[in-house]
């Protein structure tokens, strides 16, 4: 590594704090190996009442499972990455043990934003203009072109007698007000079944985690194209996501994951989305009146503004610049401009943390 990178003539010693949630976690580790910095991996469980211990008290340990979660003692790191709210309090409390402890964070903070040296985050969550706020575009994310350049070469064989353009379905789950039902699934595979069939072309498909039960297969239902389908849980080295990313020639996404998004971006080829949001007569859709999406509209309506988030200006923001359609209503842009590192854009202000400061 170039000394001016070094911190006290060394290599800084990176803590990555990892929680429960993947896409939370997919980010820290985009961030930590764009810097290629040697790191150790803190995984944290939470107890069931951490929101209010980490409210109530803020700089705090009393909200996770010491005993479950990666051990927190010297030697200290000179950095710790960390996503989400429930990780807030233990970078806070690392810090406090070690004060000389860069922190970064990556998402949106609940607490005050001068707590951490550099806040890394994206347009949904409206934060302000900062010294130590660096937005970015999308999410980060783990891709590299020889990666993808690989799994293109490890599923090619496989899906060879699939006709083209091959059209890649990313699918999502429930998030924030949306609720993906099987009648969301039926209609976006009657969609995809639509565009596969005028291009003579075949489908990949892919569910995820969030995906809820009889959905995939209420999408499959529709098609009557050639299909690969792949059901989220199976073997690691089974799983042809990264290969359909790379030999895709089209991509259709549900706008709900902003990472899937960003993946197929990354891809460099024409993108269209498929909404799960049910518009200003939602109410009148019993499935919205569910916990969770319920929750969330009241937070986006009347909630402090540490609770809101608003994929909404990503998506815009793609539609508008050509980037991204909505499927069903025209051609997204078939040249996509080159993929933006913003990754390492990210990386680079960590790593100016420890050539500014004198350290």
């Amino acid at each position: 590594m170039n000394e001016d990178n070094a911190h006290s003539g060394r290599t800084p010693r990176v803590w990555l704090l990892l929680g429960h949630k993947a896409g939370d976690n997919n980010q820290v580790l985009a961030l930590a190996e764009a810097l290629a910095w040697p790191w150790d991996e803190k995984r944290i469980v939470y107890r069931p009442w951490e929101l209010l211990a980490n409210r109530l008290l803020g700089v705090t340990l009393c909200g996770i499972d010491r005993g479950a979660s990666s051990v927190l003692q010297p030697p200290w790191p000179d950095l710790v990455i960390s996503s989400g709210r429930r990780n807030e309090p233990v970078a806070r409390w690392i810090r406090r043990q070690a004060p000389g402890v860069r922190l970064v964070h990556v998402g949106r903070p609940w607490a005050p934003l001068d707590a951490f040296d550099l806040i890394v985050t994206t347009p949904q969550y409206s934060l302000p203009s900062r010294p130590n706020v660096l937005e970015n575009e999308l999410p980060m994310h783990r891709l590299r072109p020889e990666r993808l350049a690989n799994e293109a070469q490890r599923w090619r064989a496989r899906l060879a007698l699939l006709a083209v353009p091959r059209i890649a379905v990313l699918l999502g789950g429930n998030s924030g007000a949306c609720v993906f039902t099987q009648q969301k699934a039926r209609r976006l595979g009657r969609l995809v079944n639509g565009l596969a069939r005028s291009q003579h072309g075949s489908v990949l498909v892919t569910d995820s985690a969030r995906t809820p039960p009889g959905v995939t297969d209420a999408f499959l239902a529709e098609l009557d194209v050639a299909v690969h389908c792949h059901r989220w849980g199976g073997p690691r080295e089974d799983n042809p996501y990264l290969g359909y990313l790379g030999l895709a020639e089209q991509f259709v996404v549900t706008a709900d994951s902003m990472s899937m998004i960003a993946e197929a971006l990354f891809a460099a080829k024409p993108l269209f989305l498929f909404s799960l949001d049910d518009g200003p007569h939602w109410w009148r859709r019993r499935y919205n009146y569910r916990f969770n999406a319920l929750a969330h509209r009241l937070a986006m309506a009347i909630g402090p503004r540490r609770m809101r988030r608003d994929t909404a200006r990503i998506i815009r923001r793609l539609v508008a610049q050509g980037r991204a359609s909505w499927l069903g209503e025209g051609k997204p842009a078939m040249s996509a401009r080159d993929p933006v590192d913003e990754t390492g854009r990210a990386a680079a202000a960590v790593a100016a943390l420890f050539t500014t400061s004198g350290a």
